[in-house]
């Protein structure tokens, strides 16, 4: 069944009714929000108060108790796209204030100081945990991922569940450390940093602006990738930041686009943080996330004075990752994440045309596989991501009780599950038996990719070719020397010649031709000419 066919069912026929559940006590944070009568909407934050109550860790909280973590003025907004539009559990914006109404930088549940704040709101996602334990397990291996601490929330008196308070993305010292960018800075290296920016869907509320990619995802393709403005925020960002970002996006993009993107002295190794894209792309391809690349995809560049090159991150938006989504494959415990555009090609957000090319890369891949090598043997460790699950499960278990109580949807589809467990317990055993089908098959998935690429082939008159077989791009990899004449012919089943490239040698040694062919699924062969002899020849298999 398509996706929207799955919402529209879930709308019409499955619409549960919830119950009212009294909160006593809890070993989470207890946070109390009052909105006096007002309903909270999309967009723009109304005011309210909160209340929190917390006696540190360890300690039980009595939802009776005096507001002895914080005490006052806040302002409150519903955020997310799907995920507000599809629960009747919200995820909220909030902003702490003073008195005046004003920002109040304060300390949340043992986190630093700020005075903007989210609350997450799991639901289709019944373990409750694939955000936290993914910014988690990312915190550890990235620069900052948002920190998280579960709570329990009464709004007006209402008993809403499980929520986790979770630092937003936000340019700050102790958060997105990105060089503060002033309205008058607009020239040298003043201009050329900090920026905060992402690739998300529109919805959410809020002013969007940013600027579309001069290259297309896939060859041909009708969609383009829309760069939003996060830091500074699009009502703030002036003309000549805003032409200096989309500028440098689009130099950095016509290089990924050419021959040379690979030179190291040119090249991409120049322009990225090659092991910020390696870590990325190593949340993403762990959790198999279905949005990954593509929605919540955030970047960030200091001043050129601090470091010129892109970062990738911070991560955002897992709750429909690591095996819960149904549709594009996104339960997949094989193939790769960042493989989309051919998975799902049809879908309005695709990812950007650069990702394959990096993963087109051999230095690329071999960061990747050395940095996941180091990950498995601890951070990545399958007993130890097991332990960290099981004390996150630990620490839900009353928890988790009232919040199936107040929204009874276990052994109930929610859009998008691909999994239906009847019992919390069931839910989180199918996460841990899904990450660890997942990473066994990343072990071997990642040396494949670069056992067949690192250093020379036995021969020099041997083809590599691969993937095979292969939804997306196919790499030929052969031996030519200077000014020899390479072609390289694809033939269907039907014998028909579909493609031909006449390839021009620039130097001698090993070299890269990437069959970037929409061509449709089935059987073709090739064959590898060089000054006019038939070097290799074989099958390639498009699923």
């Amino acid at each position: 069944m398509q996706p929207f066919l799955r919402v529209l069912v879930l709308l019409i026929f499955a619409i549960p009714t919830y119950a009212q559940v009294t909160l006593t006590q809890s070993n989470l944070p207890i946070v109390v929000i009052n909105t006096m009568g007002q309903e909270i909407p999309d967009n723009p934050k109304i005011d309210a108060h909160m209340g929190i109550i917390w006696n540190g860790e360890g300690q039980i909280n009595y939802a009776s108790g005096d507001f002895n973590h914080f005490n006052g003025r806040i302002g409150i907004e519903r955020r997310g796209s799907t995920s507000q539009d599809l629960s009747d559990k919200k995820p909220y914006s909030l902003e702490l204030r003073n008195e005046e109404g004003e920002d109040l930088e304060a300390s949340l549940l043992g986190m630093p100081e700020e005075s903007d704040w989210v609350l997450l709101a799991p639901f289709s996602d019944k373990t409750l945990m694939r955000d936290v334990l993914t910014y988690y397990l990312a915190a550890r291996m990235m620069p900052w991922a948002s920190r998280t601490h579960y709570c329990e929330v009464l709004l007006n008196g209402q008993y809403q569940g499980v929520y986790a308070l979770v630092e937003k993305i936000k340019r700050d010292g102790d958060r997105v450390n990105v060089s503060k960018l002033n309205p008058e800075e607009v020239s040298g290296d003043d201009l050329s940093g900090g920026y905060i920016f992402k690739i998300d869907k529109s919805a959410g509320g809020g002013f969007i602006d940013g600027f579309y990619s001069e290259q297309p995802p896939l060859p041909g393709a009708w969609q383009s990738i829309f760069y939003q403005f996060h830091y500074p925020k699009p009502e703030d960002i002036v003309p000549e930041q805003r032409a200096y970002l989309e500028q440098w996006m689009d130099n950095f993009e016509t290089m990924m686009a050419s021959p040379a993107y690979t030179d190291p002295a040119t090249g991409y190794q120049q322009q990225i943080d090659v092991s910020s894209f390696v870590d990325y792309l190593l949340v993403n391809e762990l959790t198999r996330n279905v949005d990954g690349y593509r929605l919540s995809a955030f970047f960030y560049k200091d001043k050129d004075s601090v470091d010129p090159r892109l970062k990738a991150g911070p991560v955002w938006d897992y709750n429909i990752a690591l095996g819960n989504a149904d549709y594009c494959e996104g339960n997949f415990t094989i193939g790769w994440a960042h493989e989309f555009n051919y998975a799902c090609g049809g879908d309005f957000w695709l990812i950007p045309f650069w990702w394959q090319r990096l993963w087109k890369d051999i230095y690329f891949r071999q960061q990747v596989k050395t940095r996941w090598t180091a990950l498995r043997t601890d951070l990545l460790a399958t007993p130890h991501v097991m332990q960290v699950i099981d004390s996150f499960a630990t620490t839900l278990a009353g928890a988790q009780t009232r919040n199936f109580q107040r929204w009874p949807i276990l052994n109930t589809y929610v859009w998008p599950n691909a999994y239906v467990g009847a019992t919390y317990q069931q839910e989180v055993n199918y996460l841990k038996d899904w990450l660890s089908a997942r990473m066994s098959w990343m072990d071997g998935a990642i040396n494949s990719a670069t056992d067949t690429t690192s250093g020379a082939p036995r021969s020099t008159n041997e083809v590599l070719v691969f993937p095979n077989p292969a939804r997306g791009p196919i790499t030929f990899q052969y031996y030519a020397r200077l000014n020899e004449k390479v072609d390289i012919q694809i033939f269907n089943a039907l014998g028909q010649l579909v493609s031909k490239a006449d390839l021009s040698v620039a130097a001698t040694g090993w070299h890269d031709y990437n069959w970037e062919t929409l061509m449709p699924p089935g059987l073709y062969t090739y064959v590898l000419f060089r000054n006019g002899a038939v070097k290799a020849s074989g099958a390639l298999l498009r699923e």
